[in-house]
């Protein structure tokens, strides 16, 4: 494999926009002629779980600027939130990965908090090409249907554009660009920073780092450990059944040995999806917790 930059067949350039490294083995395959499937984001939580839970948090809009935007992507507006506090700016960016489930009002309030906290938040609709998560209430059809199906390359360059959003159109200083991402997004994660060579920080949020590779999803998070662009903050549950606390650690050490900087952080009790407050596994000391050492790790590696 040629690393280097992202690989395509004659649906863009080919080129990588300045301060990416580029990963190497990703292929996009073209764009879908019936572009994108989602044009505006989901209203409420995902449709995909088995109850809302009491203590789910809103946070309001009060001194800062939040709702739905058009991102302009290769082919065409891509639907997102954005979330800013009121003032000229510039603010340092934080682009927010979404879990499978799309982005949804527990994604959207996420972009709100970290705007009360300072940030410039965007959340990009990765999987807008590939389905309509509105509509959709089983896990396994969203895996099989929609997650599956979306390319490594398509959300990286996606995540490449609301950066490029953020910086040109939303108050945002790229300069201080981190990245967070959860559950799938976590995967996300450690995959934008070993592709984007001017990224400053990264926090993982319980993504797997195992997992089947494809012709489209070519390398594993694990697979790209060693090849961090920025310092990452990995926060996992030790009572996640489906994320085994050896990978997580393993990950780590292929970092450490690489001369990386991973931050391992594991809630013993914490089952996947601890910061979800929308869903049963939702842990409110380990949240709040994960959260405030998230923000402090931005900070104390240039994104603040």
């Amino acid at each position: 494999m040629q690393r280097g930059g992202l690989q395509h067949d004659g649906s863009g350039d080919g080129a990588a926009p300045a301060g990416e490294a580029g990963l190497s083995g990703l292929v996009t395959p073209p764009l879908s002629r019936r572009g994108f499937v989602m044009t505006s984001l989901m209203s409420g939580l995902t449709l995909a779980t088995t109850r809302v839970e009491a203590q789910v948090i809103r946070t309001d809009s009060d001194g800062i600027e939040a709702g739905e935007v058009r991102i302009p992507a290769q082919d065409g507006p891509m639907p997102g939130y954005r979330a800013v506090p009121e003032g000229p700016g510039p603010f340092p960016v934080v682009l927010v990965i979404e879990e499978i489930f799309g982005v949804h009002d527990y994604i959207k309030d996420i972009c709100r908090r970290l705007a009360k906290a300072g940030y410039c938040a965007v959340a990009p609709e990765l999987y807008a090409r590939q389905g309509d998560l509105s509509t959709m209430t089983d896990v396994q059809q969203i895996v099989r249907d929609v997650i599956s199906k979306t390319p490594d390359a398509q959300w990286i360059a996606d995540l490449d554009a609301a950066a490029a959003y953020a910086g040109s159109a939303a108050k945002g200083d790229l300069g201080r660009l981190g990245v967070m991402g959860w559950c799938r997004g976590g995967r996300g994660a450690w995959l934008y920073a070993a592709h984007r060579r001017d990224l400053k920080a990264a926090v993982a949020w319980y993504g797997p780092l195992g997992g089947q590779r494809s012709d489209i999803q070519p390398r594993t998070a694990g697979d790209v450990a060693d090849e961090l662009n920025a310092p990452l903050l990995a926060l996992y549950g030790g009572a996640d059944t489906g994320i085994p606390v050896a990978s997580v650690e393993a990950a780590r050490d292929a970092a450490k040995s690489a001369g990386k900087s991973v931050e391992l952080v594991v809630y013993p009790e914490a089952p996947h999806g601890f910061h979800a407050d929308y869903r049963p596994s939702y842990r409110k000391a380990a949240a709040e917790d994960a959260w405030s050492r998230a923000l402090a790790f931005l900070k104390a590696n240039g994104v603040g």
